[in-house]
């Protein structure tokens, strides 16, 4: 009886959930972004051609989204526990610290990305719950694995992560049509500047992690020209809007000045002695044009 009692005494005591650890999993900086890009696209839907644009619609469709995202990010989050572990900026996350169990993590994303299906489908319309299990899907059994294996893995990864606007674009009109498209392409190409810039400054994290990242593939040349070549194209397809005729002037000069700039910054990486601090900055800059450009996305149709 006594050993037992000292083996009890002994035994590591249970984990404690804490909410803090389960709100980290869901990645609560990029599901923000996520549901802003969501929602301009929704705004922008809102003058076309039999859209639907309600209050209760708007609530479904940030509450839906915002959990298939949140969903997404905690299973990412599972998968990549150790990976996360051999990366400082990351080795603190809940799961790689053995805050979390594991297991937790793993139905706390299944939970959150099955509830959001139902919400998106009976509160918004079936499309828009087909669109976002595709996200989901895609980007924790697609995209999470092959980053391990090619650094063709941003452009798989940019296809769910350019698919929040049009759902936003979807919830609002019902159907997929070239506006919608246009946004998601928007955001496609401007995930892999975004990205690149990331991959730049951190590579030698990403080798040690085993991620296959560009600039540790082809050399920090060649990751400039595609930040060049993918910085023109976003500035062109952001302006189709305007042909399209859901957006008008003042979104045109307000997409245009900010392609312009981040183009043109894309551009001054070419420069001697550019190196990590134009990457960080390059980084920053372009979470700074999407969200403005998304604001004007949003502003533009209430005109």
């Amino acid at each position: 009886m006594t050993q037992l009692a000292d083996g009890l005494a002994q035994a590591k005591p249970a984990q404690r959930v804490r909410v803090a650890d389960l709100v980290t999993l869901t990645k609560p900086r990029i599901t923000l972004m996520v549901l802003i890009t969501m929602v301009g696209g929704l705004f922008l839907a809102r003058r076309a051609e039999g859209a639907s644009f309600t209050g209760w619609i708007v609530l479904w469709a940030v509450v839906g989204t915002a959990l298939i995202v949140a969903g997404a990010n905690a299973l990412n989050m599972y998968i990549e526990r150790e990976i996360d572990g051999q990366m400082p900026r990351t080795r603190n996350r809940p799961l790689p610290s053995g805050r979390l169990n594991a297991r937790v993590a793993l139905w706390f994303g299944v939970a959150l990305s099955t509830l959001a299906v139902p919400i998106l489908a009976i509160g918004v319309n079936p499309l828009t719950a087909l669109l976002a299990v595709l996200a989901n899907v895609s980007y924790v059994l697609a995209y999470t694995p092959m980053k391990q294996k090619s650094h063709h893995a941003l452009l798989v990864g940019s296809v769910p992560g350019a698919i929040p606007p049009l759902l936003g674009w979807t919830a609002a009109t019902g159907r997929i049509e070239a506006a919608g498209l246009v946004l998601f392409a928007v955001l496609f190409l401007w995930q892999v500047p975004h990205f690149l810039a990331i991959a730049l400054f951190r590579r030698e994290d990403y080798a040690r992690a085993g991620l296959v990242v560009m600039p540790n593939v082809t050399g920090a040349r060649e990751v400039k020209h595609a930040i060049v070549r993918y910085s023109l194209a976003l500035v062109g397809a952001s302006l189709l809007l305007v042909p399209l005729r859901v957006a008008h002037t003042g979104y045109f000069a307000v997409a245009a000045t900010l392609g312009a700039g981040f183009f043109v910054w894309g551009c001054w990486g070419f420069r001697e002695g550019s190196g990590n601090k134009w990457a960080r900055s390059l980084f920053g800059i372009s979470i700074i044009y999407l969200l403005l450009l998304f604001i004007a996305v949003a502003v533009d149709p209430l005109a």
